[in-house]
């Protein structure tokens, strides 16, 4: 069961979660299970811009199991780790940003519930041109680092599936 699970995970990941003739594609959406009480949490992707105009991601999304979710950054500053909110993300045309662990992502505040591994969470985010855009991300392990890490047997980092021979897997 675990080894199907993993499977459908890699399948889901693989394919895009969002694109249309905007030229913006959103894929890759995770988040990491959050562990007891905890009311903060982070979702993970990577926006594409495929167009040929520069299309903007702006700082605040919007999710029903959270109060708040918004644009963040996290980088290291002097050797101390710093978290700072950011307005917002421009996506050059042919290029992607990636929204990762200890990087840019999505902060979730006021979690109105702890985020478990095998759950579903609805988003959505608002571009400049391409607008209001439902995504939905797939919760991993607490502590993942990667879309898909799962508890168990499923993917791992370092664990890559090259599933680009199966139809609609090309990349």
């Amino acid at each position: 069961m675990k080894t199907i699970l993993a499977i459908a995970a890699a399948i889901l990941f693989a394919m895009p979660a969002w694109a249309d003739s905007s030229g913006i594609k959103v894929d890759q959406v995770w988040a990491r299970a959050t562990p007891g009480a905890v009311k903060t949490g982070a979702i993970y992707l990577t926006v594409t811009n495929t167009g040929t105009t520069p299309d903007t991601l702006e700082g605040v999304a919007s999710t029903p199991v959270a109060e708040h979710a918004g644009l963040h950054e996290m980088k290291m500053e002097n050797g101390v780790s710093e978290m700072r909110p950011v307005k917002s993300l421009t996506i050059e045309p042919g290029k992607s940003v990636v929204l990762e662990p200890n990087g840019y992502h999505l902060m979730l505040t006021g979690l109105k519930g702890p985020l478990k591994e095998g759950q579903t969470v609805p988003l959505t985010l608002t571009f400049d041109h391409a607008g209001k855009q439902q995504v939905t991300a797939s919760v991993a392990k607490v502590g993942a680092m990667h879309a898909g890490e799962m508890s168990g047997g499923g993917a791992s980092q370092g664990t890559s599936h090259d599933m680009s021979s199966m139809p609609g897997m090309s990349h």
